[in-house]
């Protein structure tokens, strides 16, 4: 029975982190929304579906034709996998309104992220 003692546990959002390839595209996505002008219907959406991550990033593989715009093929498949973790609508929406509160890091190349997520493109204004 020691199986079902874990069957439904959650992984902690403390412990939850992101590697660095998704930090990376996560951001290119917050930056796209916000960019946009899009982030309050993002936030919001995505806090009302907190619980349905899984079937998004299911929904995610039949919208992948029009998604494809903004990542390749490779990194759509891992921010798929990325947003099947149910704490990553959290860290979405923080990487949303970090973008939306600093319009500067926010008006970077949305195709040239630095690994780290951090505003490495700041000399890259221009879209």
């Amino acid at each position: 029975m020691q199986w079902l003692k874990h069957a439904f546990a959650i992984e902690s959002a403390e412990s939850f982190r992101p590697t660095a390839t998704q930090e990376a595209l996560v951001d290119r996505l917050a930056r796209f929304v916000v960019r946009r002008g899009l982030s309050a219907p993002a936030v919001v959406a995505l806090e009302c579906s907190r619980n349905l991550t899984f079937l998004a990033s299911q929904a995610m593989t039949f919208f992948s034709p029009m998604l494809t715009i903004l990542f390749n093929r490779a990194e759509y498949l891992e921010l798929t996998h990325f947003l099947e973790r149910r704490e990553s609508s959290e860290y979405v929406c923080r990487r949303i309104e970090h973008f939306a509160d600093h319009p500067k890091a926010a008006a970077g190349d949305a195709r040239r992220c630095s690994p780290a997520g951090g505003e490495a493109e700041s000399g890259s204004a221009g879209a």
